[in-house]
């Protein structure tokens, strides 16, 4: 194995070790209210979590550097699922929660351009450079992902997919958490799998 893909096999590894070994913050529980928030969303208006209520809201956070939000983008995997189910009711909300500096961080105007290269389907896309949102939720990693009941109650909190690496190929085959989670919740059924561990790159807290 050479230098150049040894570093990058560490590097990809210990983006995983980091969320295997601890949290930054606690992550609020699948069961219990989820965590009132208001962020700006990439056009300049004030999101409240409480404003969907009644409705089910998927968080996704996601940083456009990150090989592990690369892998679900470049295949078009998080836009499809993003479409599927925007096009059913269900409130989809990106949230960019990398502060200046960092890699992944947007402004308004950066994120907006996002979604259009990528082709993207969120409902909005919310900038929290601060990580007051991260933290409420204890959101580690991109992609980290949670589903909340119209009730307002947690009902999922992991990762994405039970495949924790950044290759592509790997979507194929993989269970999809978030997509059982959210046809099981359609259905009246409770989550099979409520409760998973995020992979994917650090989320940066700024001190």
């Amino acid at each position: 194995m050479n230098r150049r893909a040894f570093a990058t096999m560490f590097a990809s590894s210990a983006a995983v070790l980091l969320l295997a070994t601890g949290l930054s913050h606690a992550e609020v529980k699948v069961g219990t209210p989820a965590p009132a928030f208001s962020a700006v969303n990439s056009e300049g208006k004030t999101v409240n979590l409480n404003d969907y209520r009644g409705k089910t809201v998927v968080l996704e956070w996601t940083n456009d550097g990150c090989p592990y939000v690369r892998k679900h983008y470049g295949s078009g995997n998080m836009q499809a699922l993003q479409k599927k189910w925007t096009d059913q009711g269900i409130v989809w909300l990106s949230v960019i929660s990398s502060p200046p500096g960092e890699q992944g961080f947007a402004d308004g105007a950066r994120a907006n351009s996002l979604t259009t290269e990528r082709k993207a389907m969120p409902t909005a896309v919310l900038l929290d450079p601060k990580q007051q949102v991260a933290k409420a939720f204890g959101a580690t990693s991109t992609p980290h992902m949670y589903v909340i009941k119209p009730d307002g109650t947690l009902a999922y909190a992991g990762a994405i997919d039970d495949k924790p690496t950044s290759r592509p190929s790997d979507i194929t085959g993989a269970k999809n958490y978030v997509d059982e989670a959210l046809a099981e919740l359609k259905a009246g059924k409770p989550v099979t799998n409520p409760a998973t561990r995020a992979y994917g790159c650090v989320v940066k807290y700024s001190s």
